[in-house]
């Protein structure tokens, strides 16, 4: 009996720390989509499994020389494990709690990363795992997350666009005015046409538009090239992509060049879809000017002070006037400063 009770702390350390590993792994089988709190659950459990088998060797009847043998033993297994694969697990661990810190996305957004697009649908420890275009899930390791860019799509909204080559003889305010037929028939807001390269066989223009609902993404694309297709095709406009290789007889004296515009298809406006597209960017560059201007009339306040308590009496008076109007411009520019951060 005596020999059996020095076995009773290992004993009820093994089934509490089985116990517990058990309830920690029911619990990060629950939370496996909720970001933040499945990476600290997984640290807990690696975490807790170490202290288990810790707290087993030393609760076992062992002689204490055997005891640091062993326990030095796990430490050098442990240094050894860490060391061989710092490059791989621990890389992509430090990887994921870094995410975690920064988060540049979350679950549900899409994102493209190193050519691949997909949305996030969970970050584990070590990998974070997205939904591909065809149904798929691929794991991309956390290590690739952060040493290469990642492009997330804007949940409040992006821009949609599609590239398509006409021929020369199509004069580009034509082609314009087809293409933003499209991108508007294609349910997109604040359509816009750009020439984006002028190849040796053709012309390269893209067509694009804001799109606010961001949960089809790969539709909205596809609608809008259907519409291009619908919008040229019934113009009579010849698509020249892919290359076009045809022989035409003409006449030696034969230029390719556009027919006169109709009046109808005028040049448009001047369009600066910049606007749009750098609308956070401009945000942000709005605010700074903002607070740039704010510490400048903080110091022209502190400089007018000074200035009152030199001036004369008979100046005191209007340079209290001046003070009393950078303090409400200062005023007001703090209320813009708030409402451009909220």
């Amino acid at each position: 009996m005596m020999e059996l009770s020095q076995y009773t702390p290992a004993a009820a350390t093994l089934i509490i720390g089985s116990i517990s590993l058990l309830v920690l792994s029911r619990l990060s089988q629950r939370a496996a989509e909720i970001d933040g709190r499945s990476l600290i659950l997984q640290l807990v459990f690696w975490g807790s499994g170490l202290a288990v088998i810790v707290a087993l060797i030393v609760a076992l009847p062992l002689e204490a020389d055997v005891r640091g043998q062993i326990l030095s033993l796990i430490g050098v297994v442990l240094t050894a494990i860490i060391a061989l694969s710092s490059t791989t697990f621990v890389s992509n661990a430090m990887a994921g709690i870094m995410l975690q810190a920064t988060r540049p996305f979350k679950p549900g957004d899409f994102i493209l990363v190193n050519g691949v697009f997909g949305r996030v649908t969970r970050r584990a420890l070590v990998s974070t795992r997205i939904q591909t275009e065809t149904r798929d899930f691929t794991n991309l390791p956390n290590l690739l997350l952060v040493t290469h860019p990642v492009t997330v799509q804007h949940r409040e909204g992006t821009i949609i666009q599609a590239d398509v080559s006409l021929g020369y003889d199509i004069h580009h305010s034509l082609a314009e005015h087809e293409l933003l037929k499209a991108a508007a028939s294609a349910g997109l807001t604040d359509p816009y046409v750009l020439v984006a390269e002028l190849l040796d066989h053709a012309v390269v223009y893209r067509a694009a538009g804001f799109l606010e609902d961001v949960v089809n993404p790969l539709t909205a694309r596809s609608q809008l090239r259907q519409k291009m297709l619908d919008e040229l095709h019934a113009a009579g406009i010849e698509i020249a992509s892919p290359n076009i290789v045809a022989q035409r007889q003409q006449s030696g004296d034969t230029q390719t060049l556009p027919e006169k515009v109709l009046a109808k298809v005028a040049r448009n406006p001047v369009q600066k879809p910049e606007t749009k597209i750098f609308d956070r960017a401009h945000a942000a560059a709005n605010t700074e000017a903002v607070r740039e201007e704010i510490r400048e009339i903080k110091a022209e306040i502190d400089t007018q002070e000074e200035q009152i308590k030199t001036a004369s009496d008979e100046m005191r008076a209007s340079e209290a006037l001046v003070l009393e109007s950078l303090e409400q411009r200062l005023t007001w520019l703090e209320s813009q400063e708030k409402e451009l951060t909220k």
